[in-house]
Parts: structure tokens; sequence; C-alpha cells
């Protein structure tokens, strides 16, 4: 019998090699941990919840609380709602990063670093507290509309937009533009300025080279920027709640509708259930775009 040192070693060594060999365990085994976490804390959740979806309140297995919520106007609605608000402010975001990263990347001028590393700092901003900067100054009692009643003596300001769907769509194009923008500088750190110098000394117009030189080179930071504020746009709650917007109403705020003020859980799963296959679908034509912009 070996000492302990040696019982904890493999000497399945081929003939003439006397190096003991550490014994290793499969592979398999070290991907249980993660995989009972994924299961414990997201998997198992998401099964109650489709699970809960196809149980009624009268009882058993059914489809009715998905032909209840497909069948109702307050579903079709909020379905509207998200999908052309997640697609404005996608559109909103994709347009104004483009042109403020372009500023930042090849506009010297001082602070462009400050700037640049500023918006790594918004990205962990929780979305209310833009929601709520932008309260002070466009609500109903803001910054704005005290300044227009103190100089013209009216009842009230001219700003009341902030509280209509327009309000929200200001809200996520301001909160979400700087997750378009970083993928954007981080692209846009790996061109090559002699191309641009050499289009420039050509005679190409500013124009011209951002759309033959950059463009292309931002492309696949674009899909990647606009998919994530996409998905993003869709899953949205807090900046809708916070703005208090009059029949805005979007599906996660169905949700919390159903779930919580109506206490009808089966059509907030139905609901939950329809926004979660919304929101894969978008990740995987996501996926499919990036594989062949990449191509």
């Amino acid at each position: 019998m070996g000492s302990p040192p040696e019982r904890l070693l493999h000497r399945d060594t081929a003939p003439g090699d006397n190096r003991p060999r550490v014994r290793t365990l499969p592979s398999f085994v070290w991907a249980l941990p993660p995989i009972a976490l994924l299961g414990v804390f997201f998997l198992y959740p998401l099964f109650l919840v489709v699970q809960q979806s196809v149980r009624p309140d009268t009882g058993g297995t059914s489809l009715q609380p998905y032909s209840d919520v497909f069948a109702s106007e307050a579903f079709r609605e909020a379905l509207g709602t998200t999908v052309w608000l997640a697609v404005g402010a996608t559109a909103g975001c994709l347009v104004l990063g483009f042109a403020l990263a372009l500023v930042i990347a090849f506009v010297p001028f001082p602070g462009g670093k400050a700037v640049a590393k500023f918006i790594d700092v918004f990205l962990s901003f929780p979305s209310f507290l833009i929601t709520l900067a932008l309260l002070f100054v466009y609500g109903t009692k803001g910054m704005a509309n005290g300044v227009w009643t103190d100089a013209t003596g009216a009842a009230e300001g001219p700003f009341q937009f902030l509280t209509t769907p327009w309000g929200v769509l200001l809200a996520e194009i301001t909160y979400f533009t700087p997750f378009v923008m970083r993928p954007l500088l981080a692209a846009f750190s790996q061109i090559d300025t002699a191309q641009i110098e050499v289009a420039s000394s050509l005679g190409a117009r500013p124009a011209r080279i951002v759309r033959r030189v950059i463009l292309p080179e931002a492309l696949p930071a674009l899909a990647a920027g606009g998919s994530l504020v996409l998905v993003m746009c869709l899953n949205e709650f807090g900046i809708v709640l916070f703005t208090g917007a009059k029949g805005v109403t979007t599906l996660p705020m169905l949700v919390y509708s159903k779930a919580i003020l109506e206490s009808d859980y089966p059509a907030a799963c139905v609901v939950a259930v329809v926004n979660i296959a919304i929101s894969v679908g978008l990740y995987g034509l996501y996926r499919v775009v990036s594989r062949r912009v990449g191509a």
C-alpha cells in the first residue's frame, strides 16, 4: 500500500515512462454545476410560467387562456404599441448613435476621450433615472414649462408630450442610444485611418468617405447594437411606467396589469410567453444576420 500522495496519482503509464499522472474528472462533471444553477434559477421558473399559461382558473389543462388573450383588443393594442415603439426607438438609436459615434471617433474636440468614457458609465444607469431626468426638464411641472409660464404668465406650458407615446419614444432613444454607440466606437477604433486619409487626398467628400469607407466597417457593430436595443425595447417596463404615459400599454405593462391589478395569472403568463417568444425569435434572426454580415 503506497503512501497517501501516491494513492492520488494514476500510474497507468507507457512502458519505460515512470512519471505519475494525476487523475482527472470527466469533462461533463464540470458542466453539471452551471447546468444545475441554470435549471434552478432560470429554466424551472420559465417552465412554471409556461405551465401556468395553459392552466385556466376553471382547472385542468387547456389553451383557452391563449384564445382569450389573442381575442382581446387590449392584447392586440399592446402588441402593436410594443412593436412600433421598439422599431421606432431602434431606428432613432441607430441614426443618432451612428452620428454621435462618428463625431466622437473622427472629429477632434476637447474632452472627446472623457465623453467616450462617460458612455461606458452611462450604460450602468437604470432606465428610470433617465426618465426621471426628462420629467424634471419636460414634465408638466418641469423646468421648460416653468420657464414658459414665468415668462408668459400662461396657466401651463406647451411641453405636454412626455405623457404621450412620443414621450416614451424620446425616453427610450435617450436611454438606449449609448448601447449602439459603444460597439460602434469599438469598431471605429479598428479602422485604419490611412484609408480615410487616402480617400480624402483623392478628393472624396466626407459623406462619400462615411458611405464607402466607414459604414461597411460599422455594419456588424450596427447590427449588434441595433438588435440589442430592439430586444431591450420590447421588454422595457420602467420607462413606460415612469413617464406615466396615458393609453400607452406595452406587453410588459400588460403582464403587470394582468398579474398585479387584475390577478389574472393565466392571462399574464400567456402575454409573458408571447413576449419571450418574440424576443427569442428576434435573437435567432440577429444570429443569422450577424453570421451573413460577418461572412
